[in-house]
């Protein structure tokens, strides 16, 4: 891949990690307000917990990204993004364009969702 289309990608996945960190801290933000509101009823402690769970939940999937993004960043430092860490062929541009963190080819995308089980719920 040549120097050009490496700074695209290196602005995107940066333009990504600011995004997804702010959401980071409002998910956490939230997640401590619902921990903290004083409700009265059972019923409401009850509701109050599922929220901050999901609320937690969410901020950890955003944690992840966060690190899938970080981790493509270093590729890039390392001269391997856009190489599938599988087979060692390039990745296709429009699937780097899709999802930038890709880690794998869409073929070994494939194989691998497969041998999880996974065929039904295929991820970029």
């Amino acid at each position: 891949m040549d120097a050009r289309r490496l700074r695209h990608f290196r602005k995107m996945l940066l333009q990504e990690v600011k995004r997804h960190a702010q959401l980071v801290s409002e998910d956490q933000a939230a997640a401590i307000d619902a921990a903290g509101d004083g409700a009265k009823e059972s019923a409401d402690l009850s509701l109050r917990d599922v929220i901050e769970e999901i609320a937690l939940k969410l901020g950890d999937q955003e944690s992840q990204m966060v690190a899938d993004i970080e981790q493509a960043l270093m590729r890039i430092r390392e001269g391997s993004y856009g190489i599938c860490a599988r087979c060692g062929r390039p990745i296709d541009e429009r699937r780097l364009e899709a999802m930038p963190t890709a880690r794998y080819d869409a073929v070994c995308q494939t194989a691998i969702e497969e041998a999880k089980g996974n065929s039904a719920h295929r991820s970029l």
